[in-house]
């Protein structure tokens, strides 16, 4: 197994953890374990469990961030393609492994100073969807409803039922597609 390989188990390890049993439970001897790996061995990819919180935040954004690049290169209309492709990866192309997304509860509760990578790709995601060639309003209007039907599926506060979470897409597509304006 790659040394890269290796650090993606421990991150998906400390993920489940914080996701199944909370962050105060993630210590670096559970996610050695969780990784079916010994503590040194954890250790030598994540030296503190504010590195491994880091690493899980680090990888979740870059993630993130190539597929919403890779979408907003390959849509062939330029006017809304950075909005749509915040839509479209947010909604269809998310992290494949969800228990990673708590990597960014981890940080908040750890040390909030974590979350730069994805504080960063946000500001570098919103100046493209105002500069997009739709209203920047409207663009902001949609990259924050799909933020918070993503929040609201992370805190699993309530799950649209897949009718309406359709018709939301729908909708929020026609108007990155600027076919139809709110």
């Amino acid at each position: 197994m790659s040394k890269d390989s290796r650090k993606v188990v421990i991150l998906h390890a400390a993920a489940r953890i914080v996701k199944e049993r909370g962050i105060f439970n993630l210590t670096l001897e559970a996610a050695a374990r969780e990784a079916g790996m010994s503590k040194g061995g954890l250790l030598y990819h994540f030296p503190s469990k504010e590195a491994l919180v880091q690493g899980m935040v680090e990888h979740l954004a870059n993630n993130y961030m190539t597929k919403i690049e890779e979408n907003a290169e390959n849509d062939p209309v330029d006017e809304g393609k950075w909005t749509r492709a915040f839509l479209n990866v947010t909604f269809n192309q998310t992290y494949q492994n969800k228990d990673m997304n708590a990597g960014l509860l981890a940080a908040k509760a750890v040390k909030p100073e974590l979350l730069q990578p994805i504080n960063k790709a946000y500001a570098k995601w919103q100046e493209h969807i105002e500069n997009d060639g739709l209203d920047p309003v409207t663009a902001t209007i949609i990259r924050l409803a799909t933020d918070g039907i993503w929040l609201s599926e992370l805190f699993e506060i309530h799950h649209l039922d897949d009718e309406i979470r359709n018709q939301v897409l729908q909708t929020l597509e026609e108007w990155a597609n600027n076919k139809k304006c709110i």
